[in-house]
């Protein structure tokens, strides 16, 4: 069984737990309400800042310049094709997208990314990659869930959400980063594959947190003006 094969079934529960939850189940539906999409927006936002960052870490790692470019094709894909579903749901809340940018993360979400910056500057390329692949992989699984369960035709609100990570663009990341990851781990020891291992379910964890955030509002408990928190 190849690695990330058996990282997929590791996380299996976790999976089908983010398939049920409220705020996926809602998107599903078309009825989430607007504070939770306003929520995940801004923390959204700034999350893929620091997953591009940590794209930039996979670079400064890289011995090759296939390795340099991939990445760097990679932070691309970030900035010109992700912020379609962020449009998506921004028109659904009747809001500006430039309008929910810049916001301090939410305790969850900053958990989620100080744990992949931590995994990629301290860790093998295999755990960085483990800790980035649930964010894809993850959203691959949610895109074809809910277009199997509820065939959403061109009226449905979420469409562009929904069909933007069930099509095969979006695909290809998690196909790629699932190939580079199995290719690392026949060059490793098991200890190496356990530590990737961790990466990825924390990061498994942290993805279904990051929903849950999202859908109830998760602040800070104390507000302090001028803190960047």
């Amino acid at each position: 069984m190849k690695f990330s094969q058996v990282l997929r079934e590791s996380a299996e529960d976790i999976y089908q737990g983010i398939f049920e939850h409220p705020f996926v189940v809602g998107i599903g539906e078309g009825n989430l309400h607007k504070e939770a999409i306003v929520h995940y927006v801004k923390a959204d936002f700034e999350y893929l800042n620091a997953f591009m960052n940590i794209y930039g870490i996979a670079i400064a790692k890289s011995s090759t310049r296939e390795d340099m470019n991939y990445f760097y094709d990679k932070i691309g894909f970030v900035l010109n094709s992700e912020i379609h579903p962020h449009h998506n749901l921004c028109e659904v809340a009747g809001v500006d997208y430039e309008e929910l940018q810049g916001y301090p993360l939410p305790p969850t979400a900053n958990h989620y990314v100080t744990h992949m910056k931590s995994v990629a500057q301290q860790g093998s390329m295999g755990e960085l990659i483990a800790a980035l692949l649930p964010c894809p992989w993850t959203y691959l699984e949610i895109g074809h869930h809910l277009k199997e369960k509820y065939q959403p035709t061109e009226d449905h609100p979420f469409y562009e959400w929904i069909t933007f990570y069930a099509k095969e663009d979006t695909a290809s990341v998690t196909t790629e980063l699932c190939e580079r990851i199995d290719k690392w781990a026949e060059n490793v020891g098991e200890e190496e594959k356990e530590k990737a291992k961790q990466a990825f379910i924390k990061s498994c964890q942290l993805e279904y947190l990051f929903w849950d955030m999202a859908y109830n509002v998760e602040e800070w408990p104390f507000s302090l003006e001028g803190v960047q928190q």
